[in-house]
């Protein structure tokens, strides 16, 4: 494949980032819903259509900064989902299963990129513009998978902070739950400290790996 400059790259990388970022928060916003609160259907945000899910800094303008800074990681976030806890049966527990569907929502388009990436591989040879296939594929399974990872960091409001309070008893739950106001400060000392890289890059490596043996292995036998 021929290399890319900054805007070949912003282009390939818009569309997964803007659906991985859309539909988590999409899932989010249904589970809540199906747990009893109605606020994201009220809201108007249950709903994949991103013009409902954007948030110009945090979806466009960071996302698309690091990109052009050719950044390892993205980081990017959507409108926060408007969710009220108190129309919950059990407010620690399915705020917790209301993070994991967004969790879920990237797990699906991991396979779901996968797929496209594997379409690309195989017709290919049959015109250049399949490539596009072919970055948009791996582009998407690294996004989900990074914003995966991201949200799975113990700090609330994020997914893996929400999973932790439901975990702890009352009392530290209490404690935990007052750090919040300062999750993005402490996002931002993780980034600057260059912590992620040692936490993302073993699993990021693991991926290409996967990837150049399911390319190679399974799909390289089904198109000679």
């Amino acid at each position: 494949m021929l290399e890319i400059n900054v805007v070949q790259k912003i282009a390939l990388w818009a569309l997964p980032l803007l659906f991985a970022i859309t539909l988590h928060e999409a899932a989010r916003g249904f589970a809540a819903y199906k747990l009893g609160d109605s606020t994201p259907r009220q809201e108007g945000r249950l709903t994949i259509n991103p013009l409902n899910h954007i948030d110009l800094i945090g979806t466009l303008v960071v996302p698309l900064l690091l990109i052009a800074l050719g950044s390892p990681f993205l980081f990017g976030w959507a409108k926060p989902m408007p969710i009220n806890w108190r129309h919950f049966k059990q407010p620690k527990r399915d705020l917790a299963l209301v993070a994991i569907a967004g969790l879920l929502a990237n797990v699906g388009m991991v396979f779901f990129w996968l797929l496209i990436l594997t379409l690309g591989v195989m017709t290919y040879s049959m015109s250049t513009a399949m490539s596009f296939l072919v970055y948009t594929g791996k582009i998407g399974i690294t996004i989900n998978i990074i914003l995966m990872l991201i949200n799975l960091l113990p700090i609330l409001p994020l997914a893996g902070g929400h999973i932790v309070f439901a975990l702890l008893p009352p009392r530290l739950a209490e404690k935990f739950a007052r750090l919040e106001p300062y999750a993005f400060l402490i996002i931002l000392v993780i980034f600057a400290a260059g912590i992620l890289h040692y936490i993302f890059a073993p699993i990021l490596s693991f991926v290409d790996i996967f990837l150049h043996w399911w390319l190679n292995s399974v799909i390289a036998p089904l198109i000679t």
